[in-house]
């Protein structure tokens, strides 16, 4: 599961990884959080271009939003089969502009956050599906969600899923939907070990109200806290990773 990511690379640095046309100027960001708008890559008509959506994917069908859990993640072994992200997965696959992202380690009841980055530390293209949500009352909003396979080797001692991570040479692959026949679920899988580190960091990455440099500083050891017992006691799904219901962290 991804529940929190980091977005810290100037803005620039994005535009010439991903070679979209727009000059979107953004603050970095160190703890973004499902629901808050988040930018996105996507292909069309062969045109890379950047855009903003909601993270928290909701298919055109849905009727009350209200009713639908929260989808922050499209879990890989799913995509061609739930109704959630088939058409997506066809017509609307992006990326999603990170340069790292935190999972939490769990210790019976307690956890303890790290911090997942390249080592490269270039941006990290993270997989993803979004859509168009359209209201009651023609209102639009996109959405969007992360795509999710098995945790590699490197991140399977904090936890057993982790986005799916493109390289440069899958991009294009990943975004091109001009051929809704072509197999990009071969892309749908875990990355080398040798490209992402992993380290400890502060539990003040929790709260979503903290967002500033001192979350990624590395700490020598993991910060074990209690998990909150509202998260415990949660029952409502806010991921569509069947093994992860009621938890963002």
């Amino acid at each position: 599961m991804c529940g929190r990511y980091a977005i810290t690379l100037a803005p620039e640095t994005y535009r010439e990884f991903y070679g979209y046309s727009e000059q979107p100027n953004f603050p970095p960001r160190f703890n973004v959080a499902p629901t808050q708008p988040v930018p996105i890559v996507i292909d069309q008509k062969g045109e890379r271009h950047f855009m903003l959506g909601r993270w928290g994917l909701l298919p055109s069908w849905v009727k009350d939003p209200k009713d639908f859990p929260l989808v922050i993640n499209a879990r890989g072994e799913t995509l061609e089969t739930k109704p959630t992200f088939k058409a997506a997965l066809r017509r609307r696959r992006c990326v999603y502009l990170a340069d790292g992202f935190y999972e939490w380690q769990r210790h019976g009841r307690e956890k303890a956050p790290f911090l997942i980055r390249p080592r490269s530390r270039q941006p990290m293209p993270l997989a993803g599906l979004w859509e168009t949500y359209t209201d009651a009352s023609g209102g639009e909003i996109d959405t969007a969600a992360i795509v999710t396979t098995d945790a590699n080797g490197t991140i399977s001692g904090v936890h057993d899923r982790m986005p799916v991570i493109l390289s440069r040479d899958d991009i294009g692959a990943w975004l091109d939907v001009s051929d809704e026949r072509a197999d990009v679920m071969r892309l749908v899988r875990p990355c080398p070990d040798d490209w992402l580190d992993v380290t400890p960091v502060s539990s003040r990455v929790n709260k979503v109200e903290n967002d500033d440099p001192g979350l990624q500083e590395p700490l020598s050891a993991p910060e074990v806290k209690p998990v909150p017992e509202t998260k415990r006691k949660a029952a409502k799904p806010r991921s569509s990773d069947e093994d992860e219901q009621g938890r963002l962290f």
